[in-house]
């Protein structure tokens, strides 16, 4: 499957973006989604996912609450609604598509990645 994100850009502190991930290529609504990030001089980190039917989400403890993960499988994209963003927000973005339907959390379950799109938050 192949993955397109966008929507990152710069915010103040306290401000919102929307990420959006358009995928093509296969069955979209038969896998689980997710959300990463990687902030300079850090690992990729696990930051939301959502189930194949998008009836279940789960969140990093960082972002819950903050973070909103959802799906539109009409369209084959999953958006990620960031809300009262922090600068430790600042990351670049990935989305991935897993090979499993339930919601996990493992970067090995996701088979396949978007190119990344840039969030920076300043203080």
């Amino acid at each position: 499957v192949q993955l397109q994100a966008s929507g990152g850009g710069l915010v103040q502190a306290g401000g919102s973006l929307r990420l959006s991930c358009a995928a093509s290529g296969r069955t979209f609504s038969s896998y689980a989604m997710g959300w990463f990030r990687q902030a300079p001089g850090k690992e990729r980190e696990f930051v939301a996912a959502i189930s194949w039917s998008g009836g279940g989400t789960y969140y990093a403890d960082s972002v819950k609450g903050r973070f909103t993960i959802s799906r539109d499988n009409a369209k084959n994209t999953v958006y990620l609604q960031m809300n009262s963003l922090k600068p430790e927000d600042t990351a670049v973005y990935y989305c991935a598509a897993s090979q499993v339907r339930w919601i996990t959390t493992r970067e090995a379950d996701f088979p396949s990645w978007g190119q990344g799109t840039l969030v920076t938050v300043s203080s």
